[in-house]
């Protein structure tokens, strides 16, 4: 491993794929070294994936295969900035449409419970507006949504 901090991502037994939908989902993303268990351990078997290095948009991460005694949760997410709503939507449709699952404001969870936000740059913008009433309306019309739909934000945020 080259880098010196990484985030470690806890998996009960799937880091690989995961690793691989993620490299294969987002830009400048990939799978590194997979390294297999020497010996027993409580949730698995010798050879078993036991780690898996991989990065998702450069941020290095480690997959853990620990078992299922911990969960992933919202106090811990991704949050993606998109350009443009082609981008938020086929971010969003990869995600929830391979068995992942919709939530609120543009959060949504991958299949291992993995949470994410799919954030056009414009959403952030509109709710930083210096204009406290048109950041309000983008940010009313965002409270309202699952995906984040650009034209209903723009619109909400110009009034």
């Amino acid at each position: 491993m080259v880098s010196k901090n990484v985030i470690c991502l806890w998996y009960e037994s799937e880091a690989l794929e995961a690793a691989m939908f993620y490299a294969q989902t987002f830009a400048d993303s990939s799978v590194g070294a997979v390294s297999h268990a020497p010996g027993d351990y409580p949730a698995g078997k010798q050879g078993n994936v036991l780690t898996v290095e991989f990065s998702v948009m450069g941020i290095p991460c480690l997959g853990l295969n620990g078992g299922p005694a911990f969960k992933h949760s919202e106090a811990f997410s991704f949050q993606v900035a998109t350009d443009s709503q082609q981008e938020t939507d086929r971010l969003w449709n990869a995600i929830v449409g391979n068995g992942g699952q919709e939530s609120q404001c543009g959060w949504c969870k991958d299949r291992w419970g993995l949470s994410w936000q799919i954030t056009p740059r414009v959403l952030t913008i509109a709710i930083s507006d210096p204009d406290r009433a048109a950041a309000k309306r983008a940010f009313d019309a965002m409270m309202g949504m699952t995906k984040i739909d650009i034209a209903a934000i723009e619109a909400s945020w110009r009034g």
